[in-house]
């Protein structure tokens, strides 16, 4: 027994050599190891992304008996068909949110925004599974609303679980979902720079890189996987549009204006058709299939307007619509789009919107050519520049449009004329009315959330607890096992009373690590270190940060004022994220926006 024992100590200490060079080698920073997580995120958001995509084409299959995509299929429908099945799928969807409440009883409804701005980073499974599954019965029918809602919602949730998992904290976890909501947008059309810019400028209000870095690896990493495990390609496949004459500047200049002007009418009209149904106090089930029903109404005579929209863009940038049947399907899809969003059908807005902008902008476009040949030589490129500026004018964020535009087209000659009308139309709507196409919902969750979380001002909200620290007698085995556990570099000392007495590092127990003999005579007050500075629990979070910027290491030890009692460890990382997240809350001035329609 006597020669087993050096033999574990000796064992123990060539595991500690290992991990110290791994550590002087190979460890990674919080900041890459964020990247690593983040990168996660984007896989498992990709992967619930594209099993979404695959319900919604099978519940179409199902209900139309053909694969081919959603409007192709209605035009092969009779007239009955057309009229009943997105009656139908709002019904399905209605009864599933409705008997899903059982479900998901006692669980919060908080959406992707709300766990990244005002609560703690966790999302409810069971509550987005229900939410998931009546969206699949409303896209499938037809019903005129989009997929990226749901799709962006299930990516955050699982990288929400992934973080969960991880031990995070709260405001890496909060992190980690905005990584997940940008490859969910990546993931729906296929865009990972606009997904970036979507979470970072819409959701953080910030481009900083400390978030804005984790969200483009995660985007990145979802645009992959979808491209690796389907087809994915460039959403929108356009004909090369050049800027013919700079006199089309001016045409361009008052679509900007029109766009601007349009967008809060357009927003208006959603929330009073909205206001309209629920007015009705009608139970979900039948509201829902209210909707549907106004739907598949306008379908029997125009089958464009079901769908998110895509098929009818992809037509109007190739030429395939004459203007008179645009006018239209614009005026049918406006309002089919409204009775859909105003049931309360799960989905999302963005990509009716981008309809909405691409025939304002061929209209217009062709209305100029007609008069002016020289000031719109293609309509069709104002219908691509029409779509980025509505877009911008809606979710008033310029900068996500304009490069969610080039990566969904790979048309840059249009960069230019793009860029300048969306700016104009953003300015020009914010001007009429300050309210973007997320912010309502938000601000009514915001009011119910049930566990709403203020920004922490007090190292006391970012203190998490260290796992046991060591008595100043403690033995170097002792503290070579609590190095093996921990994955800090630095371990706490305490006074047999509990009081911080200092810290060890894993650098100065280096010097024993090769003579065992002398290392079982040390304890931990022989390496004792005095200069890793404490901080008080109230201590406010601005003293951490300089006290950070004095101190070498990532973690500092937080102890309880008056008594010195140690109490835990403010993580650095942490603390970076606490303050990115507040300069993004100053930014955003209370404007807070959710992309995703709940009923």
């Amino acid at each position: 027994m006597k020669e087993v024992v050096p033999q574990i100590y000796e064992r123990l200490l060539r595991l500690l050599r290992w991990r110290l060079w791994i550590i002087e080698k190979l460890r990674p920073s919080p900041w890459q190891e964020t990247l690593f997580w983040a990168a996660g995120a984007g896989v498992l958001g990709a992967l619930a992304a594209l099993t979404f995509r695959g319900g919604i084409e099978l519940i179409h299959y199902m209900l139309t008996g053909t694969a081919e995509g959603i409007v192709d299929s209605f035009r092969d429908l009779v007239w009955w068909q057309r009229l009943a099945i997105p009656a139908v799928g709002g019904l399905m969807a209605g009864l599933v949110l409705l008997f899903g409440k059982r479900l998901h009883r006692g669980q919060s409804s908080t959406d992707y925004m709300e766990a990244i701005l005002i609560g703690s980073g966790r999302l409810p499974v069971r509550a987005t599974i229900v939410k998931s599954t009546a969206a699949l019965f409303s896209i499938a029918s037809g019903g005129s609303i989009g997929r990226e809602g749901p799709m962006v919602q299930l990516s955050s949730v699982v990288a929400s679980w992934l973080g969960r998992r991880g031990r995070l904290s709260a405001p890496q976890l909060r992190l980690l979902v905005a990584c997940g909501a940008a490859a969910g947008i990546a993931s729906a059309y296929n865009a990972p720079i606009a997904g970036s810019f979507f979470v970072a400028e819409i959701i953080l209000g910030t481009i900083a890189m400390e978030s804005l870095g984790p969200l483009a690896v995660s985007a990145v990493a979802a645009t992959l996987t979808m491209r690796t495990l389907s087809n994915a390609h460039t959403l929108y496949s356009v004909p090369s549009f050049t800027l013919h004459s700079l006199w089309e500047i001016g045409p361009f200049v008052v679509l900007g204006l029109l766009a601007g002007t349009l967008a809060p009418f357009f927003l208006r009209s959603l929330r009073t058709v909205e206001g309209w149904f629920a007015r009705t106090k009608l139970p979900v089930p039948a509201r829902l299939a209210l909707g549907g029903l106004v739907v598949g109404g306008l379908a029997v005579w125009v089958p464009d307007v079901c769908g998110n929209g895509y098929s009818v863009v992809v037509a109007i940038l190739n030429g395939q619509l004459v203007w008179t049947a645009l006018v239209l399907v614009l005026v049918c899809k406006w309002v089919a789009t409204a009775a859909s969003f105003g049931s309360g059908a799960p989905g999302g807005v963005f990509t009716p919107t981008l309809f909405m902008g691409a025939s304002l902008g061929y209209l217009f476009g062709f209305a100029v050519h007609e008069v002016w040949p020289l000031g719109a030589a293609d309509p069709r490129a104002f219908a691509l520049v029409g779509m980025g500026a509505l877009l911008a004018a809606a979710s008033h964020a310029p900068v996500m449009a304009i490069i969610m535009l080039f990566e969904m087209t790979l048309s840059y000659d249009i960069i230019m004329p793009l860029m300048l009308c969306s700016v104009i139309a953003y300015y020009t709507a914010r001007g009429i009315e300050d309210q973007s196409l997320y912010s309502e919902a938000l601000n009514k969750k915001a009011a119910e959330a049930p566990e709403a979380v203020r920004l922490p001002g007090v190292v006391a909200d970012l203190a998490k607890p260290q796992a046991a620290p060591v008595l100043l007698t403690a033995r170097f085995e002792e503290i070579a096992r609590l190095f093996l556990q921990t994955r800090h570099e630095e371990i706490y000392v305490t006074t047999p009373e509990g009081n911080y007495a200092g810290a060890i590092s894993l650098h100065d127990i280096k010097p024993y690590l090769n003579d065992p003999a002398i290392a079982a005579h040390v304890i931990a007050g022989d390496l004792l270190r005095d200069d890793v500075p404490p901080v008080s629990l109230l201590a406010p979070l601005a003293e951490a940060l300089r006290i950070f910027a004095q101190h070498a290491g990532q973690t500092l030890p937080v102890i309880e004022p008056g008594t010195g009692q140690l109490k835990g460890m403010l993580v650095k990382n942490d603390l970076l994220l606490a303050l990115l997240e507040g300069r993004g809350a100053e930014k955003r001035s209370g404007h807070t926006q959710v992309p995703w329609r709940t009923s």
